[in-house]
C-alpha cells in the first residue's frame, strides 16, 4: 500500500518561494508517475505538474509554467515542487498524487491518480 505525505506549505508574500515535499512509502516502481494538484476554496482540484518516476515525461499546468519546477529523489522516495514568483492566486491546498501507469496523454486528469496525500496549505499574501 502506497502512502503519500506532503510537507513544506506555509504563508509567503507574493514574489516569494516555497518548496513542497511529498514523501512516498510503500512499493514505488519506475513505471509510476507522480503529480501535484491544488485546490482553492470553492474551486475544482487543478493539475499543477507531473513527472514520471524515471524523471522523464514532465508536464506543467499553464498557470504555473515557468514559475514551478517538479523533481524527485528516487533514493529518498520523495517528490518536490519548487514554487517561485508566487502569486496570491497560487493560494490553495496542494496535494501530491501517484499514478500507477506512467504513460498517458491524460496526465492532467485527477481521476487517473490512484493514491493521494492529505494536502498542505499554501497561502500567498499580496
Amino acid at each position: 500500500q502506497v502512502q503519500l505525505k506532503e510537507s513544506g506549505g506555509g504563508l509567503v508574500q507574493a514574489g516569494g518561494s516555497l518548496r513542497l515535499s511529498c514523501a512516498a512509502s510503500g512499493p514505488i516502481f519506475s513505471n509510476y508517475a507522480m503529480g501535484w494538484f491544488r485546490q482553492a476554496p470553492g474551486k475544482e482540484r487543478e493539475f499543477v505538474a507531473r513527472i514520471r518516476w524515471s524523471a522523464s515525461g514532465i508536464y506543467y499546468g499553464d498557470s504555473v509554467k515557468g514559475r514551478f519546477t517538479i523533481s524527485r529523489d528516487n533514493a529518498k522516495n520523495t517528490l518536490y515542487l519548487q514554487m517561485d514568483s508566487l502569486k496570491p492566486e497560487d493560494t490553495a491546498v496542494y496535494y501530491c498524487a501517484l499514478d500507477t501507469y506512467a504513460y498517458t496523454s491524460t496526465y492532467y486528469d485527477k481521476s487517473r491518480y490512484d493514491y493521494w496525500g492529505q494536502g498542505t496549505q499554501v497561502t500567498v499574501s499580496s
